[in-house]
Order: C-alpha cells, then structure tokens, then sequence
C-alpha cells in the first residue's frame, strides 16, 4: 500500500512542464510522505530488532540444557580408538634407515615432545594412586594419576633417549583416546601383534600391555586438565636376514568386556594397524 500510494516518494522535485517545484506547490503532501517513510523505517527497525532479540533468546534458551564441562550427547563413542606416536610421515607407515640419522631423527624428536608432561618434574603435584582399582572424585578439585616413564621401560627414552631407533629396535607408543566416565571392565590392556610373515619380535611395555583402572575415570578436559593417560610401548626387533627389514603391527584392546574391538560401520574400533620398514 505504501509502495503504491501516498507514501510514493516522488523520481523529482522539480517539474519541468510547469516550471515550479513541487515541494513548493504541495508542501503538505511532502510532509505526508515524509512522514510515511519515516514510519515506514521505524517498522522495519523494530520488525528486524524483534527478530535479532527472537533469536539471541532462542540462542541463550538452548545454551542453558548445555554443561559447560561434560557433553551432553555421549552414546554414540562406547569404545574408544587408538592412536600411536610418533606421528609418520604417511598413513601410519613408518620408515627409516638404520644408517641415516637424520631419517628417524624426526620420530625421536616427536616422542620426547610427546612424552615431556610425563617427566618427574611435571608429575610432582600428580596423585600416586592405589594400582587396580577405579580413581573415583567428587570434586571440585580433580588431580590425576602419575604415570612413571620406568613403566616402559626401554621405550621411555631414560637410558636410551633413540627410542630404539639408532639400535634397529624402534618403539611406538600406544594410547587409547579419552572417553569421559569410561570405566573398563575386568583387566584391560593393549594386545600387539606381528600380522605379516616376519622374522620381527614384539616387546609391550607394561608388561602385556596392561592398563591399569586407576586411570578411569576421565573427566573432562576443563576438570580434568592435568589427566595423563596411560601408555603401552611397542618395540620391534628385526631379525639380521635382509637388507630391508618390514612388519605390518596390529594392536587392539583386550580384556575388557565393554570395549569392543569389532564393529561393521567401524572397522578401526579399539584397534590400530600400522607398518615399520627399516633400510640398513
């Protein structure tokens, strides 16, 4: 109606037919119109300022059913992945040669990066828990469990800081990823084998890759900030025959009745495969 009619804002104030401008001759019809523009921006503003105020309430209405330190939606991660360091260059296939220092001095510089909140130092203000047993807080204030390096002993870069590297004896590490309010049962652990015909040795580090259950539960990275997860060292030990030297590595959780390893949608559930191949 307004595009239409009086409120029609006219192309030009000045008529040539006649000679006069027409602000002059009609000066009541201009108010009118201005008038008309005016409220016709006013209702806009408040059209589009009650929308903006809709939408932020909608906004601040849906973040109150949110908890600030756990997720709310949790069902669909039941078991959690793993994952391995150090990081390789490709898809978890990692490759060096033995006389080359400078080909695995990559993967040692990423396992000490990796393993530096592990140190004494850092760890002084964490808990010496009771072994075998859940680590339950009420809170406000959570703390987390030492994990000592010596649990892996020949991986943990103490007497060797090569990691096995400079020896043909390279180690990876083993986590399992965070999964707030986990809590294993009966006596889980990170079970590695050698999938391809290989003369190569596996040596797990705690000894059969145990995890021990004072490191569940997980509650939360903003609770929970100095959580330090438990680790399983792998390391591989090549026979002498061959110039280069390969295994295909497949490591799975084991022992624990509620965390699945086989899924159809998920064939990397609780598992993780991945390939060394040593040059000389």
């Amino acid at each position: 109606m307004w595009g239409s009619g009086a409120c029609r804002l006219e192309s030009t104030l000045y008529s040539g037919k006649y000679g006069v401008h027409l602000e002059k001759a009609y000066p009541l019809a201009f108010l009118y119109q201005r008038q008309c523009m005016s409220l016709i921006l006013l209702f806009y503003l408040v059209f589009y300022g009650f929308l903006a105020a809709l939408f932020s309430f909608t906004m601040w209405a849906m973040l109150q059913t949110l908890n600030d330190e756990v997720p709310k939606y949790r069902d669909q991660i039941p078991s959690p992945g793993l994952m391995v360091f150090p990081k390789p260059v490709s898809a978890l296939d990692f490759s060096f040669s033995l006389s080359d220092l400078e080909s695995y001095q990559g993967y040692i510089d990423d396992l000490k990066k990796f393993l530096k909140p592990y140190g004494l130092e850092e760890q002084k203000n964490l808990t010496d828990c009771t072994s075998g047993t859940f680590f339950e807080q009420k809170g406000p204030e959570y703390t987390a469990c030492q994990f000592p390096l010596a649990l892996l002993e020949a991986c943990s870069g103490v007497d060797d800081p090569t990691f096995g590297y400079q020896e043909g004896k390279p180690c990876i590490l083993v986590k399992m990823n965070r999964i707030i309010g986990l809590k294993p049962q009966g006596e889980p652990r990170i079970d590695c084998i050698a999938k391809s015909e290989s003369t190569a040795f596996l040596s797990t580090y705690p000894s059969n890759g145990t995890i021990d259950l004072k490191y569940f539960p997980y509650y939360g990275k903003k609770l929970h900030g100095s959580y330090l997860q438990p680790l399983v060292a792998v390391q591989v030990s090549f026979g002498s025959d061959g110039d280069v030297k390969e295994v295909m590595v497949e490591c799975k959780i084991d022992g624990s009745p509620n965390l699945k390893t086989q899924n159809d949608r998920d064939k990397f559930l609780g598992r993780v495969a991945f390939k060394i191949t040593m040059h000389a």
